[in-house]
């Protein structure tokens, strides 16, 4: 099978969309200092519809969930996922802002990004349910942490098919037997961390450490010990970790000249999508999944800089 055949099988996102500021600096300022930067130009982002866009572009199926403003930017918010043949059936038009994001790059294409929630915070139950046949009837379902907690909850309560989890950010208070119920869960090293420190509370008291000094391999096995259906643990640079059966499998990512990392972990998981709905083992997905997201820091933005079917993706 091919590295993008596509499929017939549905995928549901439901999640964030954003505007993306981005601005383009030497390095990043410290507290308290004021550099200075060049750009300043607005991009389509948002971790749901990145991830839909990808998955999309490379030939998926896919139907999103979510909510825009009335505002100058909604348009150019859902310009990318209209041109990738997103279903936007179930995204609603609310009195507040379309999402924001300022992604600040710098010279080594390093990013950080400040999140202003705005319509994607109407994304509650009440508005996941009012889509509840566009989740049930998805042979994925993917949700990511930029919705309000009780969205993420119902869409995971009416998934009948498999349930991709990237918890980015990690939310406040979550229903752990979601986090249990992902098959994969989609974290950073920062996410593992933080996520089994939530369903495994570490010792506490005079020299204790808690997790902190756990190497990845390690975080991953104990989240599965947790009771998580399977792990996919993101590297950057290094690739990833997947879970397969009892093992633990390193996913290397190729090697590439960085021009701006903004919305890579984003494509990995469009990308892992895609390979589980065309019925992809999760090993093989997640292979395909590295290139993709290697492939996209070699141009500026996010959705812009995704690939699409047919297009060569860096070997490893």
């Amino acid at each position: 099978m091919s590295e993008t055949t596509p499929s017939d099988a549905v995928i549901a996102v439901v999640g964030s969309i954003n505007a993306d500021l981005f601005v383009r600096v030497e390095r990043h300022p410290k507290p308290g200092e004021t550099v200075l930067g060049t750009g300043g130009s607005i991009a389509q982002g948002g971790k749901g519809a990145n991830q839909a866009v990808a998955a999309a572009r490379l030939g998926a199926r896919v139907r999103f969930v979510g909510a825009v403003g009335k505002d100058a930017h909604a348009d150019q918010a859902l310009a990318l996922l209209k041109e990738a043949d997103v279903d936007l059936a179930a995204v609603s038009a609310v009195d507040d802002p379309t999402g924001l994001a300022i992604v600040e790059v710098d010279q080594t294409g390093e990013n950080s990004i400040v999140v202003v929630p705005g319509a994607n915070g109407a994304v509650d139950a009440a508005m996941v349910d009012a889509a509840a046949q566009v989740v049930r009837d998805a042979a994925i379902v993917v949700i990511q942490g930029e919705i309000p907690v009780d969205g993420i909850e119902r869409a995971a309560s009416l998934c009948s098919g498999r349930l991709i989890f990237n918890t980015a950010p990690v939310p406040d208070a979550i229903d752990l037997d979601v986090v249990r119920a992902a098959d994969p869960l989609v974290v950073n090293e920062h996410e593992g961390l933080l996520l089994l420190e939530k369903l495994v509370p570490p010792p506490t008291g005079p020299g204790e450490r808690g997790y902190r000094d756990l190497e990845a391999a390690k975080v991953v096995q104990r989240l599965r010990d947790a009771g998580v259906r399977s792990v996919v643990m993101t590297l950057g640079g290094r690739g990833a970790l997947v879970t397969e059966r009892d093992a633990i499998v390193p996913v290397l990512a190729p090697t590439i000249d960085a021009v701006d990392t903004t919305g890579a972990g984003d494509a990995f998981v469009g990308a892992l999508a895609m390979g589980l709905a065309r019925g992809d083992a999760l090993i093989d997905a997640a292979r395909v999944a590295a290139r993709v997201g290697a492939f996209t820091c070699r141009a500026h933005g996010a959705q812009p800089s995704y690939p699409w079917a047919g297009d060569k993706l860096p070997d490893v």
